[in-house]
């Protein structure tokens, strides 16, 4: 049976550095890992995950939690919190929020059956997320956060993205417009909410409460309620939605209606790839939803390796990027 001593041997190392690097210990020159992982593969050795789990009381292995996986946004953000850990020896575990699974995972990692968990989606109602933190367990928030919660959190500048949107719309004459998003226990819709209706206000066309549409961030709903919308003798001349997959549900109502672009615009949220196809072709806010996820899977990593250093919280730009949706 080949050894970590074997592997040792091959690599011209000691068997302390192998350790480390089965660990993902930090600090380890680039060079000396991959002497390490080419003796691992030239010798076939695979370590025990078990043995290795009670020699360092690490499990090698990060829960990721995201809202719903039939959004494309949170399969770009896996794809690449994937690449991620994977080039750092880790594992992903993957739990769909939905069916209190979030439960799941903040178990898991009190009972040390993962080292870390990134939350895609987190509310302001999560008890059990804020005993965790306050149990300095390694957690990271990515997209979502929770106000006075003391964790890493990496997000975008969801405020001014809404503010950018106003800014536009009333520059280009459309100023009866609608907002439609989810609760504000999620932080995204809630953010750009607000920065989207307080900067109407500011340009002298604040959005009447009737045109403020609080559901959840599903097609169907933004499809119904845009139905509603174009049902109105006033309809408006421009909607808002907090996220593309929202935008999207607008859009095909807006084509079942036999309604053009220029009867009614439609802004997103996100710019996942899917609003740049021809079918779509979407104005929307982009957030760069990969660099986020990278991002926060550093973070998390560095949190294990040094679990008393302070929190971060790394807020990036957005951009907004204009396309066939908002076309006269």
């Amino acid at each position: 049976m080949v050894t970590s001593r074997d592997v040792a041997r091959v690599a011209g190392v000691s068997q302390a550095t192998v350790s480390r690097v089965m660990s993902s210990y930090p600090g380890l020159a680039p060079a000396t890992r991959a002497k390490v992982l080419e003796a691992m593969e030239t010798l076939g050795y695979v370590p025990h995950a078990g043995a290795q789990a009670m020699k360092t009381r690490r499990s090698n292995v990060i829960g990721v939690v995201v809202a719903d996986l039939t959004n494309p946004f949170y399969s770009e953000i896996l794809d690449e919190l994937t690449k991620e850990l994977d080039t750092a020896g880790m594992r992903v575990v993957v739990w769909n929020a939905g069916g209190g699974s979030h439960h799941d995972a903040l178990k898991a990692i009190r009972e040390r059956a993962v080292d870390g968990v990134v939350f895609t989606t987190a509310t302001e109602e999560s008890v059990e997320l804020e005993a965790a933190v306050q149990q300095r367990s390694p957690i990271v928030l990515i997209n979502r956060v929770v106000d006075g919660l003391d964790c890493d959190k990496v997000t975008s500048s969801n405020h001014s993205g809404g503010a950018a949107v106003a800014e536009y719309l009333v520059a280009h004459g459309r100023t009866r417009v609608a907002f439609i998003g989810a609760d504000d226990q999620a932080s995204t819709s809630r953010d750009r909410a607000k920065g989207f209706l307080a900067r109407m206000r500011e340009l002298g066309h604040p959005v009447h409460s009737r045109n403020q549409f609080h559901g959840d961030f599903s097609h169907e709903f933004s499809a119904t309620t845009m139905g509603t919308l174009l049902a109105r003798k006033n309809k408006p001349d421009a909607v808002f939605c907090a996220n593309d997959y929202l935008a999207f549900g607008a859009l095909d109502t807006l084509k079942t209606a036999n309604r053009t672009s220029s009867e009614c615009w439609v802004i997103g949220y996100d710019d996942i790839e899917m609003a740049s196809w021809s079918l779509f072709d979407l104005t929307t806010v982009r957030q760069p939803s990969r660099e986020m996820a990278r991002v926060g899977a550093q973070l998390l990593l560095q949190r294990i390796s040094t679990p008393d250093a302070p929190f971060r919280t790394v807020e990036f730009p957005c951009e907004l990027v204009i396309r066939g949706s908002t076309r006269d």
